[in-house]
């Protein structure tokens, strides 16, 4: 052990009379503690919201959107087996997205209308209720017998109590795409069965989206035989931008790609905006708790005064002056840092397995607070402590160094 660090332990055992020092130093500690698990803890939420989200969206939009820069796409069933033979490509899909006008017995409101095919998009997106497609234009035994021969529809859980909905009944689907008659445009109408729903958790799609079959989406959008995209399921939802590339010199020219984040664009960006802003204003916590440690040093200065001149007189040179209260500030750093990585992990460990802190479901889409820590976030938090505290040592050690050992001793 260095002299530095040995002296920098021994300055830290205060003696009984400078007990104004050691509640000092104490409140240090506990400041740098607080600050560190109140960062922690904060950005595993967070994370574990965005994580949350993220997975919710990946349940209901595709990973990637194949288009055509003009125009719908044509001949999208050989295209479909072109991107399918792709190593990376789980799942792939033909989509006609329109926005519509629903109209039931109680209400009227916006949509939007997607048209699938269901046998191939409920391999790719983790929705119940999107089968309920395939059962064709069977009656529900509750079902009036005059709804026998209509299309299904399967819409979002709000949207249905929007409307004041119930499987079985019949909705008319109102499509700005109409025709333009003598008398003026009209638009096109289509009556509905209503087949099933999906629950996401999230009112954006819960509220507002409901699926068709492919063909009846087509008609309503009138494109023919055409669809608007290839939306398309990979094993690796990171590896989106070089699949997509890759596909596109598959398919050569006229064709472009969005992935789910530059679909999701705005949303995660204000998610990572949110957790920089909380990073920085709990850092203010630490910034704050620094104070307390300049000051416990700036006294511990004050005091020590003669010893710092006896140390130099001994040999002992600036730059080893330094160093003792600089060790010493960072010992009171190093242990209210560990002290809070160690509440904030246990603490965070705690929420994910028993949710401790629970969310009212009348009000957010979950039940308890989500939690995700990351090592990365972890060690950028102690990190950034000590680094605060190093900082705050600068001044009373630079202070301590430049004290003239004569003047010291005669003032003392």
């Amino acid at each position: 052990m260095s002299f530095e660090l040995f002296i920098s332990r021994r300055y830290l055992k205060t003696k009984p009379n400078q007990a104004i020092i050691a509640l000092i130093t104490l409140l240090s500690v506990i400041g740098v503690t607080i600050g560190v698990t109140a960062l922690i803890v904060v950005i595993a939420v967070m994370a574990g919201f965005e994580s949350d989200l993220k997975s919710r969206i990946m349940g209901i939009e595709p990973h990637l959107v194949i288009e055509r820069q003009k125009g719908p796409m044509d001949q999208y069933v050989e295209l479909i087996k072109k991107v399918r033979t792709h190593p990376s490509v789980k799942a792939a899909w033909p989509v006609v997205d329109l926005q519509v006008i629903l109209k039931s017995e109680t209400g009227v409101t916006g949509a939007v209308i997607k048209g699938i095919d269901p046998a191939a998009a409920s391999k790719g997106l983790s929705l119940g209720g999107l089968l309920s497609l395939q059962k064709g234009t069977s009656t529900p035994g509750d079902a009036p017998t005059h709804t026998a021969t209509l299309s299904p529809v399967v819409l979002g859980r709000d949207l249905a109590r929007t409307l004041g909905l119930l499987k079985g009944d019949t909705l008319f689907v109102v499509s700005p795409r109409g025709t333009l008659a003598p008398v003026g445009y009209i638009p096109s109408m289509k009556r509905f069965l209503v087949a099933g729903f999906f629950e996401t958790g999230m009112y954006e799609y819960d509220g507002s989206l409901a699926f068709l079959n492919l063909e009846d989406a087509q008609a309503l959008a009138r494109i023919g035989a055409s669809v608007q995209g290839i939306e398309i399921r990979v094993a690796d939802i990171f590896d989106t931008d070089l699949i997509g590339h890759s596909l596109l010199s598959t398919l050569g020219k006229g064709y472009r790609f969005k992935d789910w984040r530059q679909m999701n664009k705005n949303l995660f960006a204000a998610l990572k905006l949110e957790k920089s802003a909380m990073f920085i204003t709990l850092s203010l916590i630490i910034l704050i708790a620094t104070f307390s440690i300049a000051s416990s040093l700036v006294m511990m200065v004050m005091e020590k005064t003669k010893d710092i001149a006896i140390l130099k007189t001994m040999g002992a040179t600036k730059q080893s002056i330094r160093k003792m209260y600089v060790f010493q500030g960072m010992i009171i750093g190093a242990v209210g840092t560990i002290a809070g990585v160690a509440i904030g992990t246990t603490l965070c460990a705690l929420q994910d397995s028993y949710h401790l802190i629970r969310l009212p479901g009348e009000v957010y889409y979950i039940t308890a607070l989500p939690v995700d820590l990351k090592i990365v976030d972890v060690t950028l938090v102690a990190l950034s402590a000590l680094g605060i505290c190093f900082l705050a040592t600068l001044f009373p050690a630079f202070q301590a160094a430049r004290l003239n050992p004569v003047e010291a001793i005669r003032n003392g």
